[in-house]
């Protein structure tokens, strides 16, 4: 099959709002044609072989195959084109590898992978191509600013290729035409095909002209608007893109999807999908091990019930790129285990066939099988947590440009360490997802710093307090509109019961919260807290007017000089502005912090603002969590319910390299008081321990069950059988 050379014609599409765009009947149309699908949520353990070129022929394919069925992989992602063919294509430029011969190396592997009755995806990976390709299509590759067709960055024998022009469009939709029609997979996943930036080649330039009337961003300052409007634009063209390949990977076989590594719309992308894996490999630098945990929540929150994996990597993720390293047995067990509490389903990677460093089999193996052992319990029907913390994809692309405003996640962050140390069961939920049905099983909405919501989410928001739900909120909570365009005053000051006054205070030195008693005694949210009367304050502060009455548990202590040492006392030890807003509304309760308590706390940590959080939550919240757990060290907590079942996962974080990984060892936490909330209407008629493999002594009184857990090592999973 020969690629004819000639001008890209774009694929017809009307590019009106985005919410014409992306309409809900179009998705729900998807959703519903999803549900002819049989194999999504087959699959509870992935297995991915990345071949390199020189595999063929080197490497041995069946030692693969048999550690596919020793872990009981019921699922594999297997190299077959992109950058290299490792299958006969007779596509002209799509370059086969130089050492396969006349072999055929994925079609083996996908033979073998049959025969053991596993689901088979194949990977793609389209984002470079050699100088015989360029030198017939130059207009395949991207251009940079300065109008140069860009070598890659690490392989300069390579060329980096436009993801939005011609390349992908039809040249890869041939490619993936071909692989669904010689071998029927099941799906196909791309990796590295969204791109590398902004490309100024001809056809990015004519289409982004013909969509916004402008030429292509010269900055990617994110709240350039120039830059927002490629983004938006960007965003559109890979839909179309995605929309292009999985049309004809079903035309071909119509339970096949066509399956992207990552979307720039995490909600476009859940509705879209049948099933998605959350490339998140391993940590690096400073990301704690509930990293993972997390994405895993990000994606449970646009995604529901469909499948999630985890992909995670043998080797370190670090900048360096040691792609045949191996990480440490302690490092990657507590990773995998972050995502398995979390709901996601494993899928552990290996770049090259030819294993240089065999200590990682081991241990997968190992894991690998005690989930297929456990299987029944990780078929997981809802999460049983009772808090709801929001994450805004608004914020994170429209809010900012004041000192203030710098690294929002930050507050993200800071809130959800502060959730794990308080030993929390939460959940992540989507700004687009605030109906009824998707919030109101949740007691409490916890939004840090959610700055960009619109009038609606404002007003879905008020709608669940006045049903009866709770809120905490931070900061700049609800000041922005959706696009990032400031309000005059909160969109949500009628639930916090103040008004914004236009000012911002910070980064702010040496000032102080105040703590005191009213009629007296100390507020609950100040417990733990009583043997002081003042803890550190923030770094930035909105300076807010009240506009009902509220206690005044904690108040303002200005900043004062930190030096000379002699000038070091406050100028005014007492004041009367509240630094926390507390009320009641019915049945429902509303905590809101004018300043930057999570922002600071993943700074700082600060042990005193991680139990003012703490106590905000059970106090707004005024009623007994789902599961709890006394005892000493970090633990992730999470919660589910099974057709027959009930698990508690605890996550075992506690260990010096929490904060800078990896771990060397695993350290145990010892007798851990577990108190879980039995479902109304079920009995217990079993109590196990999933990791350990005993029967525990438990008490099962009235409505809860408590047991002891003398040991856990990384991950341990609480059993209840139902009735």
């Amino acid at each position: 099959m020969r690629m004819k050379r000639r001008e890209f014609v774009r694929t017809s599409v009307v590019f009106g709002s985005m919410a014409q765009f992306f309409s809900q009947d179009a998705f729900a149309a998807k959703l519903d044609d999803s549900n002819t699908a049989t194999w999504f949520d087959k699959p509870m353990r992935w297995a991915q072989l990345t071949l390199v070129e020189n595999d063929p022929g080197r490497y041995d394919p069946d030692f693969w195959l048999d550690y596919f069925r020793r872990t009981h992989s019921d699922a594999a992602c297997l190299s077959a084109g992109g950058i290299v063919a490792y299958y006969p294509t007779r596509i002209e430029f799509h370059h086969r590898s130089l050492w396969m011969g006349d072999s055929d190396p994925f079609g083996y592997l996908v033979k073998g992978c049959r025969e053991m009755d596993m689901v088979v995806i194949a990977r793609t990976d389209p984002h470079a191509i050699w100088q015989d390709a360029f030198d017939a299509h130059p207009e395949w590759a991207a251009v940079d600013l300065e109008g140069n067709k860009r070598r890659h960055w690490s392989n300069p024998e390579l060329f980096v290729t436009c993801a939005l022009g011609p390349y992908n469009f039809e040249f890869m939709t041939e490619v993936h035409k071909e692989i669904m029609s010689l071998y029927s997979v099941d799906g196909i996943f791309s990796n590295r095909w969204a791109g590398h930036g902004v490309c100024y080649c001809d056809s990015c330039r004519k289409n982004f002209y013909e969509f916004a009337g402008l030429e292509l961003p010269q900055s990617t300052q994110r709240l350039d608007p120039v830059y927002q409007k490629w983004n938006e634009w960007r965003r559109r063209r890979l839909y179309e893109l995605w929309q292009l390949w999985d049309a004809e990977i079903r035309k071909i076989n119509p339970q096949a999807r066509f399956i992207p590594n990552g979307f720039p719309d995490k909600r476009i992308a859940g509705e879209q999908s049948d099933i998605l894996f959350t490339d998140h490999q391993a940590r690096r630098g400073l990301i704690p091990p509930w990293s993972n945990g997390k994405r895993a929540k990000e994606y449970r929150a646009i995604m529901g019930k469909k499948p999630i994996g985890g992909i995670f990597s043998m080797g370190l993720e670090e900048p360096y790129r040691w792609k045949d390293s191996v990480q440490s047995e302690a490092e990657v067990r507590i990773w995998v285990a972050d995502g398995t509490a979390n709901g996601m389903r494993p899928w552990f990677t290996k770049f090259s066939g030819k294993i240089y460093d065999q200590r990682w089999l081991s241990f997968v193996e190992d894991m690998y099988k005690w989930h297929y052992k456990a299987e029944a319990y990780l078929r997981n029907e809802k999460p049983l947590a009772n808090v709801g913390m929001m994450y805004s994809e608004q914020t994170q692309r429209f809010y900012g440009g004041g000192k203030h405003q710098d690294n929002p996640g930050d507050h993200d962050l800071g809130m959800y360490h502060a959730l794990i140390e308080a030993r929390v069961p939460f959940e992540m939920v989507h700004e687009q997802y605030l109906d009824a049905r998707d919030i109101d099983h949740f007691n409490l909405l916890v939004l840090p710093n959610i700055a960009a919501l619109s009038d609606r989410q404002c007003q879905q928001i008020r709608e669940y307090v006045e049903r009866g739900g709770s809120l905490l909120a931070t900061f700049e909570t609800s000041l922005y509109s959706e696009k990032g365009e400031r309000r005059d005053d909160f969109g949500l000051k009628d639930l916090f019961g103040v008004s914004f006054s236009g000012e911002v205070e910070g980064p702010m030195k040496n000032s102080y919260l105040r703590f005191q008693k009213e009629n007296g005694q100390y507020h609950p949210v100040l417990e733990g807290l009583e043997d002081t009367n003042r803890i550190i304050n923030g770094i930035h502060r909105l300076d807010i007017k009240a506009t009902l009455d509220f206690p005044s548990p904690v108040t303002l202590i200005p900043s004062y000089p930190d030096l000379p040492m002699e000038h070091v006392y406050p100028r005014k030890p007492e004041t009367d502005i509240r630094e926390l807003y507390l009320r009641e509304i019915g049945e429902s309760r509303v905590v809101y912090f004018p300043w930057d308590i999570d922002r600071t706390f993943w700074e700082i940590l600060n042990v005193d603002h991680g139990k003012l959080i703490r106590n905000s939550i059970n106090w707004a919240m005024n009623q007994e969590q789902p599961v709890t757990v006394g005892g000493q060290g970090v633990l992730d907590i999470t919660v589910w319910q099974q057709k027959q079942s009930m698990t508690v996962h605890l996550v075992n974080l506690t260990n010096p390299m929490m904060m800078k990984g990896p771990f060397r060892e695993l350290i145990p936490l010892t007798n851990q008081e577990v108190k879980i909330q039995i479902p109304a209407g079920k009995k217990v008629v079993k109590v196990q321990l999933l990791v350990a493999g005993i029967t525990p002594e438990s008490k099962i009184t009235g409505d809860d069950v408590r047991l002891i857990i003398a040991q856990i090592l990384d991950h341990e999973v609480i059993a209840l059988d139902l009735a």
